[in-house]
């Protein structure tokens, strides 16, 4: 690996519950876009089952005809028998890389010699932990969604000085992804148990807001999910990003704006950055605290989007 490798843009799996027909209208556009890694799949919720995954598999067939890498997203909590099962037949499809979002994935994928990408919920803060999961085979990891820059770079350094050269993934784009329960919140919502939910978090293609007192938009629920309020956007940190040994920056999907969020990601990493104005991409309160080693919320760029 060089030492300034480029920076590659990744979609993420869309972590909201969309129509098929969605789903369809949004791959088929993200085929023209220029990223290099496509995440798909259900990460979210066991009980969205209109695709299944021979509709993933298809899909990523598609894609890796345009000459995007397609990695396929695992379930991050697993509760029952059934999302084993699932999981085993996603580890097992024979085509396409799998991102391991729990320690069940990990040992699947490990035990049968297959190599994987760790995603951000398993939480990997340190060298000795990477060194462990890069002899069971792991091939890229996620940072932690509030891992600091500063925090992040002297991880990376650290690898280096142990020939740990796996690229690192940083979540520069979306609602950030915070915490799983076995409770679904949007059901609690619309007073239904999760069993008999009638799958009322489709009617929120983007999650359902939580507010303050004060309007302010705190959280996003979105089934057992929680998300941040604010999106996270990282597109002015992109060349530092590289600098530092960040292999891919990922980009959250997100229903509509997604085809100028791309755009601007891609002119960032060939250093044509907007000016003092930021580019206002869709509409969204703009958050990167983590990054900058303080809280999620906070917006160092006092940029908000229309």
């Amino acid at each position: 690996m060089s030492a300034t490798p480029r920076l590659q843009l990744s979609l993420g799996p869309v972590l909201f519950y969309w129509s098929r027909e969605r789903y369809a209208d949004f791959y088929r556009e993200a085929a023209d876009w220029p990223v290099d890694i496509v995440h798909l799949g259900e990460s979210v919720c066991s009980r969205r089952r209109d695709m299944k995954l021979d509709d993933w598999l298809g899909i990523g067939r598609e894609l890796a005809q345009t000459g995007k890498q397609v990695v396929l997203a695992s379930q991050t909590l697993i509760e029952s028998e059934a999302d084993l099962r699932d999981l085993r037949k996603l580890c097992d499809n024979g085509e396409f890389l799998v991102e391991a979002n729990d320690q069940s994935a990990v040992q699947r994928l490990s035990t049968a010699g297959l190599p994987f990408v760790a995603g951000a919920a398993l939480n990997l803060y340190n060298p000795a932990t990477l060194a462990v999961l890069s002899r069971a085979g792991m091939q890229c990891w996620e940072a932690p969604v509030e891992m600091s820059r500063d925090d992040l770079a002297r991880l990376l350094a650290d690898c280096r000085e142990q020939g740990l050269d796996a690229p690192c993934e940083v979540f520069a784009y979306g609602h950030l992804p915070l915490a799983w329960s076995s409770r679904c919140f949007t059901a609690r919502r619309y007073q239904k148990p999760k069993d008999r939910c009638q799958f009322v978090c489709q009617k929120h293609p983007e999650g359902l807001a939580l507010r303050s007192q004060e309007s302010q938009q705190i959280f996003i629920l979105n089934g057992i999910q929680t998300l941040s309020g604010a999106c996270q956007d990282l597109r002015h940190e992109v060349p530092e990003m590289a600098a530092m040994g960040v292999g891919i920056a990922r980009l959250s999907p997100r229903p509509e704006g997604m085809a100028e969020v791309v755009s601007a990601f891609h002119a960032a990493r060939r250093g044509e950055l907007p000016g003092p104005d930021p580019l206002r991409l869709v509409d969204a309160e703009i958050c990167d605290g983590y990054w900058h080693g303080r809280p999620g919320m906070d917006n160092t760029r006092g940029v908000t989007a229309p």
